[in-house]
């Protein structure tokens, strides 16, 4: 079982990345592939993400996923062909304990960072579990929601910050959060892509603002940010879901060259 020290252990921040849901095996391996090659060159420690499933959707007739099971199953086969561990979320306390027969790392959604039950049923898992900020609430508020995790006798507890509400329809990262988080003793990501989400479009859409993907990630690094989260497809238009925040797969290599460059000027 993968632990915090392994995935934080180099110089170098760590990365989560892959597409926002898994939409198919062929297209989760080909991400993965791409990634591993990118990120072993330049000596980054690497997490595959993909969601087995999507609860949080504007519309009701948005994608959800493929299936739980054969999801979950494709993210094993990841995990097994290139040895590299995995991410993805849970939504509901009985989901804890079956999606950690297939990842090393269980995710709680934003809007479900205070889910006492939620976070206590992920503990027990005994894997690392990764809690995003809420966009609602302050970073020292973090404070509380891993010390639910540890006292239920867990101590792998990273958290992501993925901005702050800003009105109804944008986000605004406010970069102070980072240190303050890191304060708690956990590592702390920085949720590049879906803190350039616009939320709640009349279109029931979310929009996005990828150009300032790069610009995100510079500072976190800047700042000192343990980790980057990043989800990136070979089409992001034709994506399934969140294609309007995500990087294009094609451009990862010239940006992870940039703040590996970034990461050796600060340390």
């Amino acid at each position: 079982m993968i632990t915090i020290e392994e995935i934080n252990k180099s110089e170098n921040f760590f990365l989560m990345a892959g597409p926002c849901v898994i939409e198919g095996e062929d297209m989760a391996l080909r991400i993965a592939e791409k990634i591993v090659g990118i990120t072993e060159k330049l000596n980054i420690p690497y997490i595959f993400k993909g969601s087995y499933r999507k609860a949080n959707r504007s519309r009701l007739d948005s994608f959800t996923g493929i299936g739980d099971e054969k999801a979950l199953k494709i993210l094993r086969k990841v995990n097994e062909t290139f040895n590299i561990p995995t991410v993805t979320d849970i939504h509901e306390t009985h989901e804890a304990a079956m999606a950690a027969e297939y990842v090393d790392v269980l995710q709680i959604p934003a809007f479900l960072c205070r889910q006492t039950d939620l976070l206590i049923a992920a503990a027990k898992t005994e894997k690392i579990v990764n809690i995003k900020k809420g966009q609602f609430l302050s970073p020292d508020a973090m404070q509380f929601a891993a010390q639910k995790v540890v006292d239920a006798g867990n101590k792998n507890v990273m958290l992501t910050e993925r901005g702050t509400t800003f009105g109804y329809t944008d986000l605004v990262v406010d970069y102070r959060g980072i240190p303050q988080m890191q304060k708690f003793g956990f590592p702390v990501i920085m949720d590049v892509t879906h803190s350039l989400q616009q939320p709640n479009q009349t279109s029931g859409v979310t929009g996005g603002l990828p150009a300032l993907i790069e610009t995100i990630a510079k500072a976190a690094i800047a700042v000192g940010a343990d980790g980057l989260f990043i989800e990136t497809h070979p089409e992001p238009g034709k994506a399934k879901s969140d294609g309007a925040n995500m990087l294009q797969l094609d451009l990862l290599e010239g940006l992870l060259i940039k703040l590996t460059r970034i990461r050796e000027a600060i340390k």
